[in-house]
């Protein structure tokens, strides 16, 4: 039995079966590319969902690892160490908040960003206004799979099996200005959105929706929440995709990229909205331990120093451009998204899209499917033009061979009657 073999078997036994897992067994990365057992390399074009933002192995990355691993792994938030206000300064001074708590995950975060839009609205009643309890999301959102997270979740098959969920969640339309303000009214504590929704299919909220939901939380006091877990620290070529709308929420959210691959989370916030927390309302045992704040602290260094934002925005302009080019030669691309490194194409059928991605494993190129129909890419910020160029080649061949299909079928049935 090989070592696959073994620990295929072993999980089987002994795991929640939550993952559909593929059959590959890696053993360690090398920069863009992961390498499994048998020596073969694989262009991750995913980055572990958009967490490798450096890649794999980045030199940066392991030295302090190294050298944090002989001072301190973990202490207690009782106490202080070196990384936490130094990783908190680095934070609000690139996001314009001012108040910072950290967690484990990103779920985590917005779990923390649901508690701190309930406790605001009970310190402006306390304070004489009007204000309720209720949140606002959107139609295709997806915020994490813990109890708040995935209430405010859109998609049923997540919210589903848990139900009854968190009461008080309404969702409104994708994109639907005037769905927005016909749902919004000052029972409302928070309006929750993604700039670009990431399993949502990789879709950028208009400047309007984005404007009139700022506008709507400021009129009543309530909080516009925006999750930049996905999109952020730097993966649209800003720290977060807010930015390139001019617009400041009340409170953000960050995970994924932010430590690495080491697990790190955070909840940003104004001095307005961090007024409703106090000592003993919230806390964490793992969250802001000084290994992951070290680690998250070289990879904003590292993001700046590399140009690696500017490097997104390059090579992820130049990926949108050979997917249009792509859309343009194959009917089955119906859509073409994204922002820097966070892109999508959009298929005509769940199928095809499914197929694609395992015709791309076998390429040893990783992409994944969402919503269905999408074709996601989360790259790590180090990737060149030469791998943008290899995936075209693959998508390309393939999509190719999918168009020759029928006709080939069809032939072949014609020979058969004749």
């Amino acid at each position: 039995m090989s070592k696959l073999e073994k620990i295929r078997e072993a999980e089987s036994r002994l795991l929640l079966q939550t993952y559909d897992r593929n059959p590959i067994l890696f053993e360690r990365g090398e920069g863009v590319h992961l390498i499994d057992e048998q020596g073969a390399r694989y262009l991750d074009l995913l980055g572990g969902i958009g967490v490798n933002a450096l890649g794999y192995a980045h030199p940066d990355v392991v030295e302090t690892i190294a050298r944090q691993c002989k001072d301190l792994i973990h202490i207690s938030n009782l106490y202080y160490h070196h990384w936490q206000a130094e990783l908190a300064e680095k934070l609000t001074t690139r996001t314009g908040m001012e108040r910072v708590f950290f967690s484990n995950s990103g779920t985590e975060a917005w779990e923390g960003a649901l508690k701190l839009a309930r406790a605001h609205a009970g310190l402006l009643r306390g304070e004489g206004r009007e204000i309720g309890t209720k949140f606002l999301a959107l139609e295709h959102s997806f915020h994490g799979r813990t109890f708040g997270s995935v209430s405010t979740t859109w998609k049923a098959k997540y919210r589903e099996p848990f139900a009854p969920g968190l009461p008080g969640v309404e969702f409104v339309r994708f994109d639907d200005v005037a769905d927005l303000r016909a749902k919004f009214s000052n029972e409302v504590c928070a309006i929750l959105i993604e700039a670009i929704q990431g399993e949502g299919g990789v879709r950028p909220v208009s400047r309007e929706f984005f404007a009139v939901a700022r506008e709507l939380a400021s009129s009543t006091g309530a909080l516009l929440i925006a999750d930049e877990i996905q999109a952020g620290m730097g993966r649209t070529g800003k720290w977060c995709a807010y930015q390139h709308y001019g617009i400041q929420p009340d409170v953000t959210t960050l995970a994924k990229q932010l430590a690495g691959g080491v697990p790190l989370g955070a909840i940003l916030c104004t001095e307005e909205a961090a007024r409703a927390i106090h000592a003993g309302m919230h806390g964490t045992t793992f969250g802001g331990g000084p290994l992951a704040c070290a680690v998250a602290c070289t990879v904003i260094d590292v993001i700046e120093r590399d140009g690696l934002m500017e490097n997104a925005s390059a090579v992820g302009g130049y990926f949108i451009a050979q997917l249009d080019w792509l859309a343009k030669k194959h009917a089955a691309i119906v859509d073409v998204r994204g922002k820097g490194l966070m892109l999508a194409a959009e298929l005509d059928s769940a199928e095809l899209a499914k197929k694609v991605v395992a015709e791309m494993l076998k390429r040893r190129i990783l992409i994944n499917c969402t919503s269905e129909t999408v074709l996601r890419m989360l790259p790590p910020y180090i990737l060149k033009k030469q791998h943008v160029d290899e995936a075209i080649r693959a998508l390309d061949e393939i999509l190719t061979e999918e168009e020759a299909a029928p006709a080939a079928a069809g032939a072949n049935k014609g020979e058969a009657r004749g």
